[in-house]
């Protein structure tokens, strides 16, 4: 049997892409519930870590986004985690607030696959 864990290095750096940013998922803390995906690049990262409030790369706006920051809908960072491939991050999060989606639902996640399509499931 092969020792995996000798092929595993002992320091990883984030993986930007192309345009100098990485998938980050945001999981409640507490519950383990995937909340939403968002976009990080080195800036949000380190305002990130520094601080423990949750920013945001917004694709659409091209600026960071502090998460909540006019929706009061706030994220505080419990901790961080790079993926073993070193192309995404999780980030466990204190959720503030109604939710992490701009819908103002919880989770970003409610649609499922039903009778060939994507349906709205309400929350349970």
């Amino acid at each position: 049997m092969t020792d995996i864990a000798s092929n595993i290095p002992s320091t990883l750096s984030p993986k930007w892409n192309e345009q100098g940013l990485i998938p980050t998922i945001a999981q409640d803390a507490d519950t383990g519930e995937v909340l939403m995906l968002a976009w990080m690049n080195a800036e949000a990262l380190e305002h990130t870590l520094a601080s423990g409030e949750v920013t945001y790369w917004s694709r659409s706006r091209q600026s960071l986004w502090r998460k909540g920051a006019t929706s009061g809908n706030t994220q505080d960072l419990v901790s961080a985690c790079l993926d073993c491939d070193g192309d995404t991050l999780l980030l466990q999060v204190k959720q503030h607030g109604a939710g992490a989606c701009h819908t103002g639902r919880p989770t970003c996640f409610f649609y499922h696959p039903e009778d060939g399509s994507w349906q709205l499931r309400e929350d349970d």
